[in-house]
Order: C-alpha cells, then sequence, then structure tokens
C-alpha cells in the first residue's frame, strides 16, 4: 500500500493535474502544492503576465512608470526596457547598453567577479524633460551616463539612446551593483544618494547636473553618514512658498559612535533644502541644511521591551489633497539572524517635522553619551531654508558662520519618529519570508476610502493586505485579501510599481519582470455573502456577481460592507436563495483509504480569515456530527488529516467555512475505509504468486485514480470486478458470468473478485513501472 501510495505522489508530481496522492500522504505535501497551484491558476485565468528576461541580463529592478506614453522602462544587466502598461509581453524594446571590452578587463583585474560585477547594471531611470530620459549604469565599476530619447508622444515610437554622448557617472550612479542607491531628478537637478569611490568607502548625498556647482555631504565624517544604503529621494513642499521645498532621504546606517551598544543597523529621514547653495567661508560646496533623524518602528511589549525592526527595506508615499502632507508607508525586517520577522509603519509629516524642530543630538558628559543640545541655538536655527518665509536669508552663503558651525557639528536629531499609532499596521514573524517592497493604492468604497497594500516578499509572493479602522484610524485591523506566487521559482521582489490608470501591478526581480491585476473580483465565489465577507475595497455585488466596485454607481444592487464585512445586513434579502444555491453546488468528491493508514481530507476557505468547520453524517445516520480535533485528527490550513483509519471513519464528511457568524458549505467529502483485511490478502498473494506480473501497454494509474475518484460505484468490489473484466476479457470471446452465488470476494473459477486481488495487480504494476527521478 505505501510502494502504491508513493507511485501516486510521484504521478501527481509529473503530471500536475491531480492532488489526490495529498490525500494519501498527508498535510506537508499539500503545501507544496498550494504554492504551485496559486502560480498555475493565475497563469491559467490570464491574470497573471510574465516575462522570463533574456538569458544574458538579469537585475530587473530600475524601474521608471510613464502613464502618458503607456509604458514601463525597466533597467537591467547591459539592457535597458520598454514595456506596454497594457501588456508586458506586447511590443517589447530592448536596447542593448553593455560595458566595454576595456572596462570589463579592468574590473576583473581589480579583483571583481566578471559575471557578477563587472557589467553594465543601469541604475538610474530619470525623466530628463518631455523627450528624454537620463540613464546611469554601474559600467563595470566605472559609472557612465547618458540620455534616452523616447519622443514627446506615444505615437512618435521613439526609443534609442543617444550614442554620441555619454559623460562620468561618478556620484550618481554606483560603482557596485550589489550597492544600494537612489536617486531624484527635478529642475535639472539629480539628486542622488550612492557611493562615490571604487572601493565603496565614501558614501554621499550628492546633487549634480544643473547650472549649480555640485554639491554634496561632509566627507569621511560618520556623524553625517556612516555606510548607508539608500532607499529612497522624495520631494516634499514645506510651504505654498517653492524657496521652502526640502528633499527627504530615507535610509539606514551603521549606528553613529555611543549611539548603540555594539554593531547596529539605524534607519533614518535625512532632510535637506532645495536651494541650498553650501557655504561661504566653512562647507564650501557640502549641504549645510542637512538634518537626519531615527524612523522607528516597533511592537510595545511587555516590561518596557520592545520589539525592534531596525532595517529599512523600502518606502512608499501616499499622496494626499494637500501635497504637504503625504503619508509615508516604511517596510522594515529585524537585523537579528535568529529572530526573523517582518513590519510596516506609517509616518505623517506632522511628526517628522516635529522631530526636525525638536532637540539637536549632542555628545557630552563623563561617558561622553549623545544627550539632546542643551545649549543655545544659533539663529536661523540649522536646517531652515533661506527664504522670505523664514529668517529673510537669500542663499545658505549669506547664512551666519555660527549656523553653519552648528549643521557641520549637530547633523543627527535627538529624538525619534514614532510611526502613528505608536506601532507597526503589519506585523510578521516566524514566517519563512521577509518584506522586501511595498505599493499602496488609496480605493474609493461604499463607506470610506482605504489604503490597499501590495507587498512583495524575499520569497517572490506578494500579499494584498487592507487596514481598516475599529473605533477609530488610530486602532487599525489587518485583513489579508489575497496571498499570490508571482514568478515560476522563489526570488526576491526587488522593484515594484502600479499603475492606477490601467489598474495593473508591476513586479520585477532577477528571474524578470510580472504583471498582474490591482483586483480579481471573481476569486470570492458566486455568493453575495462571499464578496461581502472578502472586505476586499475593488470589489461589490451588483446584484448577479462579484465585480469591480465604482463610487459612481448609484444602484443600490451595489452591496459592499468593508468596515464590518457583515454579510446578514448587505445581503439579508438574498441570504436564503444564496444558501439553497450555495448547498446544491457545493463540490462533492469519493475517496478510499487503507485501515490503519492515514488519509487527508483537502478543504481551503477562499478567505483567510475564515474558520473551517468539520461534521460527520456516518452511514444510515442522518445527524451530522462536529469533529473534535485530537491526537489522531489534525486540523491544517488545507484540510483534515485522519491518522490511523478505522471502519468508524467512513461517512460523508462535511466542510464548512465560518466567518462574522456565517456559515457557508465548502465541500462534501465522501470517505469508505478498506479494510486492513484485505491488504492483507494482497500482500500474501504478492509474495506467493509466481506469475509474470508485467502488464500490457496501459497506464495503470488511470485505474488507481478511478479507483478514489470514482463517485458512481456502490463498493470498491463493483469497481474491481469492472477492471478485471476490462482487462482479462479474452479477444473475441464474451466475459463469463460472475455467480451470483458466490458473493462478493468469492472466486468462480479463475475468477478475482476481491479487491485484494485488484489492488495486488496494481502492486505488480507498480513494480514494473520506471521510477521518476
Amino acid at each position: 500500500v505505501i510502494k502504491i501510495a508513493n507511485k501516486a505522489v510521484l504521478i501527481c508530481l509529473c503530471n500536475l493535474k491531480k492532488t489526490v496522492c495529498g490525500r494519501f500522504v498527508g498535510a506537508l505535501l499539500m503545501f507544496a502544492f498550494v504554492l504551485l497551484f496559486c502560480l498555475s491558476e493565475m497563469l491559467e485565468s490570464s491574470n497573471l503576465v510574465t516575462f522570463t528576461g533574456l538569458a544574458n541580463s538579469s537585475g530587473y529592478d530600475t524601474f521608471l512608470m510613464d502613464e502618458e506614453r503607456g509604458r514601463l522602462l525597466v533597467g537591467a544587466e547591459d539592457h535597458v526596457f520598454s514595456f506596454d502598461l497594457v501588456n508586458i509581453n506586447r511590443d517589447v524594446k530592448q536596447i542593448a547598453w553593455p560595458a566595454t571590452p576595456s572596462k570589463r578587463d579592468e574590473c576583473k583585474w581589480a579583483g571583481k567577479d566578471l559575471g557578477k560585477d563587472c557589467s553594465n547594471f543601469v541604475r538610474v531611470l530619470q525623466p530628463y524633460n518631455q523627450t528624454h530620459i537620463y540613464i546611469c549604469g554601474t559600467g563595470a565599476f566605472h559609472p557612465i551616463c547618458s540620455y534616452l530619447e523616447i519622443g514627446k508622444r506615444a505615437e512618435d515610437n521613439i526609443f534609442r539612446l543617444d550614442a554620441n554622448y555619454f559623460e562620468n557617472g561618478r556620484g550618481k550612479s554606483p560603482y557596485d551593483p550589489k550597492m544600494q542607491s537612489s536617486s531624484l531628478l527635478i529642475d535639472g537637478e539629480l539628486y542622488s544618494g550612492t557611493s562615490a569611490d571604487f572601493m565603496g568607502r565614501d558614501f554621499a548625498i550628492f546633487r549634480t547636473l544643473g547650472s549649480h556647482h555640485p554639491i554634496r555631504t561632509e566627507q569621511h565624517d560618520s556623524r553625517w553618514l556612516n555606510d548607508p544604503r539608500f532607499l529612497g529621494i522624495h520631494l516634499i513642499p514645506e510651504s505654498d512658498n517653492p524657496e521652502d521645498d526640502k528633499i527627504f532621504l530615507f535610509f539606514k546606517e551603521n549606528a553613529m559612535d555611543g549611539e548603540h551598544t555594539g554593531k547596529a543597523t539605524i534607519s533614518r529621514i535625512g532632510q535637506l533644502c532645495k536651494n541650498d547653495m553650501g557655504g561661504h567661508r566653512s562647507l564650501i560646496n557640502k549641504w549645510t541644511t542637512f538634518l537626519k533623524a531615527k524612523l522607528t518602528c516597533s511592537v510595545p511589549g511587555l516590561s518596557g521591551i520592545d520589539t525592534h525592526f531596525d532595517e529599512l527595506q523600502d518606502v512608499f508615499l501616499m499622496s494626499a489633497k494637500d501635497p504637504k502632507n503625504p503619508v509615508i508607508y516604511a517596510v522594515f525586517t529585524t537585523s537579528s539572524n535568529i529572530f526573523r520577522g517582518s513590519a510596516i509603519c506609517m509616518y505623517s509629516m506632522a511628526d517628522i517635522r516635529r522631530v526636525f524642530l525638536g532637540p539637536y543630538a549632542h555628545r557630552d558628559g563623563p561617558n561622553y553619551q549623545w544627550v539632546p543640545f542643551q545649549g543655545r541655538v544659533p539663529y536661523p536655527r540649522p536646517g531652515t531654508c533661506p527664504s522670505k518665509t523664514f529668517g529673510g536669508f537669500d542663499s545658505t552663503k549669506d547664512l551666519p558662520d555660527d549656523v553653519i558651525t552648528f549643521a557641520r557639528l549637530h547633523p543627527a536629531m535627538y529624538n525619534p519618529v514614532q510611526p502613528m499609532g505608536g506601532k507597526p499596521i503589519v506585523v510578521r514573524t516566524n514566517v519563512e519570508y521577509q518584506f522586501t517592497q511595498l505599493v499602496v493604492d488609496r480605493v474609493e468604497a461604499e463607506d470610506g476610502q482605504y489604503d490597499v497594500m501590495f507587498i512583495g516578499t524575499d520569497l517572490g509572493t506578494v500579499l494584498k493586505v487592507v487596514t481598516i479602522p475599529r473605533e477609530s484610524w488610530h486602532d487599525l485591523e489587518e485583513v489579508v485579501l489575497e496571498e499570490m506566487t508571482v514568478f515560476r521559482e522563489p526570488t526576491p521582489i526587488t522593484a515594484m510599481e502600479l499603475s492606477t490608470k490601467q489598474q495593473q501591478l508591476y513586479l520585477g526581480s532577477d528571474l524578470g519582470i510580472s504583471q498582474m491585476p490591482l483586483h480579481r473580483c471573481e476569486v470570492y465565489g458566486k455568493a453575495c455573502a462571499e464578496c461581502c465577507l472578502a472586505r476586499d475595497p475593488y470589489c461589490a455585488w451588483d446584484g448577479t456577481e462579484c465585480s469591480r466596485y465604482f463610487p459612481t454607481a448609484k444602484r443600490r444592487t451595489r452591496r459592499q460592507d468593508i468596515r464590518n464585512g457583515d454579510p446578514l445586513s448587505q445581503c439579508s434579502d438574498l441570504h436564503h436563495n444564496d444558501d439553497l444555491e450555495g448547498y446544491s453546488s457545493v463540490e462533492e468528491r469519493s475517496v478510499y483509504g487503507v485501515e490503519n493508514s492515514s488519509m487527508f481530507l483537502e478543504c481551503s476557505p477562499k478567505s483567510q480569515r475564515a474558520l473551517i468547520y468539520w461534521q460527520l453524517q456516518r452511514p444510515n445516520d442522518e445527524r451530522k456530527h462536529e469533529i473534535v480535533i485530537d491526537e489522531r485528527l489534525s486540523l491544517t490550513g488545507q484540510g483534515l488529516l485522519i491518522r490511523s483509519l478505522t471502519q468508524a471513519d467512513s461517512g460523508v464528511y462535511h466542510c464548512h467555512a465560518v466567518e462574522h457568524g456565517f456559515i457557508q458549505p465548502l465541500r462534501r467529502i465522501h470517505l469508505q475505509v478498506i479494510p486492513a483485511q484485505r491488504v492483507g490478502e494482497l500482500l500474501l498473494r504478492a509474495s506467493t504468486n509466481d506469475k509474470d506480473p508485467s502488464p500490457k501497454h496501459k497506464l495503470w494509474y488511470r485505474d488507481f485514480m478511478s479507483l478514489l475518484e470514482h463517485p458512481d460505484l456502490n463498493s470498491v468490489d463493483e469497481f474491481c470486478e469492472r477492471v478485471w473484466k476490462r482487462e482479462k476479457k479474452p479477444k473475441g470471446k464474451k466475459t463469463p458470468r460472475v455467480n451470483p452465488a458466490a458473493g462478493v470476494g468469492t472466486k468462480t473459477d479463475k475468477t478475482p473478485q476481491t479487491t485484494a486481488q485488484t489492488l495486488q495487480n496494481l502492486t505488480q504494476r507498480t513494480q514494473n513501472t520506471p521510477k521518476v527521478p
């Protein structure tokens, strides 16, 4: 029996058509099937479009969304691509931009890996004007930049690299392709956070291009930057006066001396003024308005001991009606190798500005510790932009010397920036994956606006999550809507972009690009209650199906309840019909198990928040008995595992999903347990059978699948009889009738009629079937 089950498992893995093996060998195999099935399901339903990439290229993680032309520009190894936003596999344009052979040789001679490091990885794609994109690459550890012409309109159909103009990319693109860097091009000036030398020791925030002299942070001063990795740069207005505009940078770095015991990673937010021109006598061609503060994301614990998520991974700015106050979403992970976890925190600009207006960090005292600065702060306050709004100075070159000196010595703030609500809105611990990327879409629903998060992981999966306020907007409930596999192999998602116009999500990794819709309302079921329980702001019940919700629709038939997910209030007039339709259309299966073996009954709800409720209806009993979980019965997220089957386990198993007091039937499984005595006959006869067991040319496992899946047979013996008749019938002769008086399990002449004999044939065929490697 074990051999038969194992063979069934191998066939299932090869053909990917049946999951009967999962029911036979237990819950562990089912998890692999679920992950694989999610990808195949999305591919078959055209919900996922993938570009597998080129054989000689990787690192598809520099994205630039061009909604106006309907294109997605992607920088990769030795190539830059242009994809159609509607379908990334349609009208793909590409330009090869490899490093020169001489630069590759120099890179190799310097001790770098020729295959992994000595290529031109495109790391900067920024819109320069209406017709050109500024593009930079690592150039085999010799950064290089140029211009990419894309035309003024989509109809121009232009996509070419300016082969006549190349410039040095130092201070714009990193040397090392593994180095995390960020860039932003505004008003013809490029702001970059990157390394400026071959060895990767001189990290700086640069402003290049434009008509002004290049400007950067103070060099080799760990108080300013200490081995940073840059993750995002954004322009956020400070007031209605453009002279007050500030550039905000998000990065992580090593802790400053005395800031933390031991080596630790600190996540930061930095700010500087867009009109900063450097100092006159000090900090010449250096930033004079640079300040930084710590970003905190931790879960409050008992006795004041918090669980900290120290390493910033990604940042997303959700625009608001007031451009001065976007909501900042940030992805964090733990830095510990023992405890792995991820979290998402939200920050408000009001809290960030309050910290930058607070005390500066200062080292003082006998232990030279970091304390709040208590002395006199010069005027105008360091970090203030020169404008008519604050201070009345026309340029940073006009600032007093004491302001410049103070700014050089005190770039860090003492107080950290705390998240909204004082804790993360999403936390994941004790899971196999960690968060890597995040994009957020603000969706208008029937009962308000909701921010839907799409979270990428290091296993190539995407979580679709919405946070719903309970009693206030500071008390949020996390609701996981979907979890999807978007790449054929587990690979970290390194880039994400969202198109509100196309309602599509685009994801990048080393393997290529994937595209998926923001909403798949059809997966939530075919009943009003199922659609309501999903609590997806994109979807509503329109009277006939779960479909895309549009706020402009005035029809009462649009039923949606994101805040509470209560189907009784939304679908009360349809509740009875849904019950009848749901019960009549519930899936039914017939399965067979062997006494004393294990059996897995597969049943999983569409909603990740639903609980599974099992009932057993035994033969000749109209009552349904609730199944109590014990040492022999285990409930998993994919179904029910029964260890050591007994005859009493035979019957009809009813699987229900329970959510918000609503009970929905999911599946009815008819289980019949084969007595162990018959298996004993099988083993005994198999050991004494001297006949040649080799089968005729036939896929034997089809009979085995039919045995487990056939819904119309009244007994296993009847099935075995039919199988024997079909296989043993002599050509040109009629099959002799079976003597009814002999009964099931008896023999007439040489006619086998027992389950054991049929299983023996299956075993013999198994032994003669080549093993799948």
